[in-house]
């Protein structure tokens, strides 16, 4: 795991020593990716600078960054782990490849030779990279097929910058420094749009494509390549034959490979261990394969309705583990915390489980363990989440079963009633763009509508006047960058966590949820679910096996019966979140010292995003409401006001970060 660099700037002169330190400043940015070592390549006649920083995992003494070919064809530097690069290793060996390092990311380099630009199908694992080729004069960006390795760039037209983070760009001179006015609506209500930052010009290289840039008369030429997505067969090709034990046979089976897999480091490995089942079963097959107790990081929040800490207890004494639960206040979620987690994420977020991540992994880091696996991945693959099942009751069961369908849907509500306003809509809403592409607007989307309808008048006139002249639609922005040829024919269902995954997947669980606030603390995580292997299964599961009736990721549950307590294994889905501001005065105490500092009038106007009239007036009203699902709402809308001038104030303008 390590942060990368760079910037290709093929037409005019040569470059210069300023080129050693526009560089040596990006990598300065991400040193926490890499505190373990750096390395810089220039090819001072082709306008070519990499950079990388490096945190060493596998090949700790001879892994150093750039990589370059024997015969200097091609130079690469890399981000991220390949799990299968000692079987591909081996096999390059038997065909004369001689290889200088030990490191996993070398075998991109023969691979490409010998393959070509297709040759990203053999790579098993998450990883993001930046390949040029001295002879095509080629610079190929890629990203792994979920993105749960980050990497962004900015194209000039005649330069291309790029990084493992936004302020990897922004400490170029070079790249603008502005947010982006569209951007900050989609982030209001809480949905990216694939493919863009909260910043004007910065681009993220979307999951599952590379870019292949090559110089065309004055200007560069980009060409985005899909080369992976989700491929969910259409519902008049599925095999009915395929029993159920054939299904939970192959999720066994396959978890276990991906699990194992990410067990190879060459520094300890422990586990994120909540008292969802997800986590749970990473710890089972975890503890399978190890020879000694697995390392079992836990949070425990301050708030009974929140905490699952108990039952994450009772998981790790099921299978020994060596548990280590860190204790989370108001104190820890709403502060200097808060703040670090903002600039990091580079967007904004709508609950502090971001902050609690953030806290986890420095907690992880004092610990000396640089790698844990995860459970991130499984809500999306195996139906998790109440918005999927709330869509298969509605457009999944057959009008016959109305009655069926009435009775789930209270259940539902019911045990979700908690997350009412965030995760759950509590009325239906709608829109056009997601009743074009999908037939229906997913449940998961409902919620962020109305927040929608509260966010979108607290921008400031300049800003309304801009979205108003061209007529921009955050919805339909959204919904422009899915693929229809994915969602036509689908199962309501395989839609519903189709759209998921390519929005929030990779904007807010991947990134405010994993990487960023991990890395921030250089420390890494492996979402062994996110595994390609198990999801191109997943996909093919019937999808009354993921949600049952009132179960849901029924199949994994039966997958992983053997490893799961009994609470366990009969547990409904219950979100991860942090306890909002609202649920008790300390946090509301907390919550307000940030709103002083950074939703004063003095701080809205200079960031120029929103009315510093109507903000106030929106906070007037949050701090009088009653109303439980209205608060959740409105402390989520909160969140992302307060992370969007932390952005601005300390991305844009520069400001220090508050110490510790």
């Amino acid at each position: 795991m390590c942060g990368i660099a760079g910037f290709w700037k093929p037409f005019g002169n040569k470059l210069g020593d300023q080129a050693d330190q526009q560089l040596n400043g990006m990598l300065r940015s991400q040193e926490h990716r890499g505190p373990d070592g750096k390395g810089t390549y220039f090819n001072r006649d082709l306008g070519l600078a990499l950079g990388h920083a490096r945190l060493t995992i596998i090949d700790l003494n001879t892994g150093a960054q750039p990589l370059h070919n024997p015969n200097k064809t091609l130079s690469l530097v890399v981000n991220g782990e390949i799990y299968n690069y000692k079987h591909i290793r081996s096999k390059l060996m038997t065909e004369g490849y001689e290889f200088s390092t030990k490191s996993d990311s070398e075998i991109i380099m023969p691979l490409y030779k010998k393959h070509g630009l297709d040759f990203m199908q053999y790579l098993r694992g998450e990883f993001a990279f930046s390949l040029f080729d001295h002879e095509k004069q080629t610079l190929a960006l890629a990203r792994d097929r979920f993105g749960i390795r980050p990497l962004f760039y900015y194209n000039s037209g005649k330069n291309l910058y790029f990084g493992s983070e936004v302020k990897v760009l922004l400490a170029h001179p070079d790249v603008p420094k502005k947010l982006s006015r569209r951007a900050t609506l989609n982030q209001l209500m809480h949905t990216m749009v694939p493919g863009t930052t909260a910043f004007e010009g910065i681009h993220a290289i979307k999951p599952g494509h590379m870019l292949i840039v090559k110089p065309n008369g004055t200007k560069l030429d980009i060409q985005e390549k899909s080369y992976w997505d989700l491929n969910f067969p259409k519902q008049n090709e599925r095999d009915g034959s395929l029993s159920s034990e054939h299904f939970i046979d192959q999720v066994r089976e396959k978890l276990v490979d991906a699990v194992t897999y990410r067990l190879e480091a060459d520094v300890p490995v422990g586990c994120y261990l909540s008292g969802g089942i997800d986590s749970c079963c990473i710890l089972g097959m975890a503890s399978g394969a190890m020879q000694s107790p697995v390392k079992a990081f836990t949070i425990a929040f301050d708030n009974t309705d929140y905490d699952e800490s108990q039952i994450a207890k009772e998981m790790a004494a099921s299978v020994g583990a060596d548990q280590d639960i860190i204790h989370l206040t108001g104190e820890e979620l709403y502060g200097t915390n808060f703040i670090r987690t903002a600039y990091h994420a580079e967007r904004t977020f709508y609950n502090t489980l971001g902050v609690a991540k953030w806290c986890m992994s420095k907690h992880v880091r004092e610990a000396e363990y640089k790698t844990v696996i995860t459970g991130e991945g499984s809500d999306e693959l195996f139906g998790g989440y109440p918005a999927f099942k709330r869509d298969m009751f509605l457009h999944g069961i057959s009008h016959e079963d109305a009655s069926t369908r009435a009775e789930l849907q209270e259940a539902l509500a019911r045990s979700n009633k908690l997350f009412q306003g965030a995760i759950l809509s509590e009325n239906p809403e709608s829109h056009p763009a997601f009743e074009e592409l999908c037939g229906f607007t997913p449940s998961w989307i409902q919620s962020w509508l109305a927040t929608l309808k509260i966010a979108r008048p607290l921008l400031s006139d300049p800003c309304l006047a801009e979205l108003n002249d061209t007529q921009y639609d955050p919805i339909y922005a959204i919904t422009s960058q899915i693929d229809p040829k994915k969602i036509s024919g689908r199962h309501p269902l395989d839609i519903a966590q189709y759209t998921w995954s390519k929005t929030m997947l990779e904007g807010q669980i991947l990134n405010w949820g994993g990487d960023r606030v991990d890395m921030a603390n250089s420390m890494e995580s492996r979402p062994a679910f996110l595994d390609h292997h198990v999801a191109e299964l997943a996909v093919r599961v019937p999808p009354s096996m993921r949600v049952k009736g009132n179960i849901e990721k029924w199949v994994l549950r039966e997958a992983m019966k053997g490893v799961l307590p009994e609470v366990l294994y009969k547990r409904e889905k219950f979100a991860f979140m942090a306890p909002p501001a609202h649920t008790d005065y300390k946090k509301k105490n907390r919550v307000q010292l940030l709103i002083d500092h950074y939703l004063s009038s003095e701080s809205i106007n200079d960031c120029g995003m929103l009315d510093s009239s109507r903000v106030h007036q929106f906070l007037k009203d949050y701090q009088s409401d009653k109303d439980p699902t209205s608060l959740v709402r409105k402390d989520a809308l909160l969140n992302h006001l307060l992370s969007l001038h932390i952005v601005h104030r300390h991305l844009i303008v520069g400001e220090k970060l508050p110490e510790n």
